[in-house]
């Protein structure tokens, strides 16, 4: 479906100045304004010329509908709490404003849409089916998946419920793994997590006190010592058409967690390969983050694959691999594959940073030493290279509001 935008003039953002006639534009709908992942696809697809792109989360106000490029923020219904509601504000709204293109960036409103695709006005939607999306995400059918594949797995017991444990086979540390991060539960979302645990009594309480141990299936994983390492891909149909790989500099928490300033690096192979395995198994449609832990030996395990967008999209996309650009193209026609990308290409989350810094300095276990290298680091400029991921000369919209709730 698309729009016709009427202009009344040459100074107007919609005037095609070769042909003197108005443009036609698809109308793109990017859901989950508050993530940094919303924001970078609103500034990709909302420079062009032939989109014109709305923003919608269930707050008033939003990171990425603080955008120039976001043409309206909408408020929509929570799709936490009301699936039902949820999928009639979206009904409504693609019909009202004749939306072409549909860009939901979290697991919960990605499944939700794709689940309930076909009741939904004709629109675009870049994801495979609801099976295989369901697949990819349950992360026990996943690595089955892999080990048919021969990918690299940690030792895994599948469990439906706490009685299925075999205990003499369970080495601490280990992990608890529930299946699926997100689950439905009478038309709202319940989140799970993963839990690293240490002893068997630490484990016995967790599992129950913890709800989605007991109701839904779960595994019990070899704990690897080692670190994270990521590839993101795009597929078209089936076919690989991009990879990006990146280090993490810091990240907040200190400890391991998101990203506050990271680097585009080479792709690693043997990763590469076994991303591509999975994906082209399931003939896979859209974007993909594909988690390894890289053990001391150098072998890397597979974790899980995140079915949607991430936190350091704005890096690729600066880096060259403009994964928004790919998943709209894409819908609407064959696009050529993406080959290489700038490496050492730096992005920062200024605020996320602050934080890493403020948590490095209040740590009664971080030596002195290491506080005053954190300061000099964090204070040491660098002049080429280097991108801010929320605050940027053209368009600074979005942090002022980042940096007014941050206060």
């Amino acid at each position: 479906m698309t729009m016709i935008i009427q202009t009344t003039g040459i100074n107007s953002p919609w005037y095609n100045r070769k042909s003197s006639i108005p443009m036609e534009k698809k109308a793109v709908l990017i859901f989950d304004a508050a993530q940094r992942s919303a924001l970078a696809a609103t500034r990709s697809l909302g420079r062009r010329d032939d989109t014109i792109v709305y923003t919608t989360d269930s707050t008033d106000k939003a990171l990425a509908g603080s955008s120039k490029y976001s043409s309206h923020y909408l408020q929509c219904p929570d799709p936490n709490a009301d699936t039902d509601i949820f999928l009639n504000w979206v009904k409504n709204t693609v019909e009202k404003y004749g939306i072409s293109f549909l860009l939901p960036v979290t697991e919960v409103t990605s499944r939700t849409l794709v689940e309930h695709k076909n009741e939904l006005p004709a629109c675009k939607l870049p994801f495979s089916d609801f099976s295989t999306l369901l697949n990819l995400s349950n992360k026990t059918a996943l690595t089955q998946l892999a080990q048919k594949l021969d990918v690299p797995v940690p030792y895994s017991q599948y469990c439906e419920s706490p009685y299925d444990i075999k205990w003499d086979a369970v080495h601490f540390p280990c992990v608890l793994k529930p299946a699926l991060s997100k689950v439905l539960v009478d038309k709202s979302w319940i989140a799970t997590q993963v839990h690293i645990v240490h002893s068997q009594e630490e484990m016995t309480a967790l599992l129950s006190d913890k709800v989605y141990f007991n109701q839904h299936p779960f595994m019990v994983q070899q704990f690897i010592d080692g670190h994270g390492a990521g590839i993101f891909c795009y597929y078209q149909r089936g076919e690989a058409k991009a990879f990006f790989a990146h280090r993490r500099i810091r990240e907040k928490p200190p400890s391991g967690g998101v990203s506050v300033l990271s680097e585009s690096a080479p792709v690693n192979s043997m990763m590469k390969g076994y991303a591509k395995a999975l994906l082209d198994e399931v003939d896979w449609h859209g974007v993909a983050m594909v988690e390894f832990r890289v053990a001391g030996d150098g072998t890397a395990y597979l974790m899980e694959i995140n079915t949607r967008l991430w936190g350091s999209l704005q890096l690729a996309i600066d880096a060259g691999v403009n994964f928004p650009a790919l998943l709209f193209d894409g819908e609407f026609q064959p696009i050529c594959e993406v080959t290489d990308f700038k490496e050492r290409i730096q992005l920062r989350w200024l605020l996320g940073d602050v934080d890493n810094l403020y948590l490095q300095l209040k740590d009664n276990d971080v030596s002195v030493a290491k506080k005053i290298n954190a300061i000099s680091t964090f204070f040491r400029p660098k002049f080429s290279g280097r991108r801010h991921e929320v605050n940027r000369l053209d368009d600074m919209g979005p942090f002022w509001f980042e940096l007014k709730n941050y206060l």
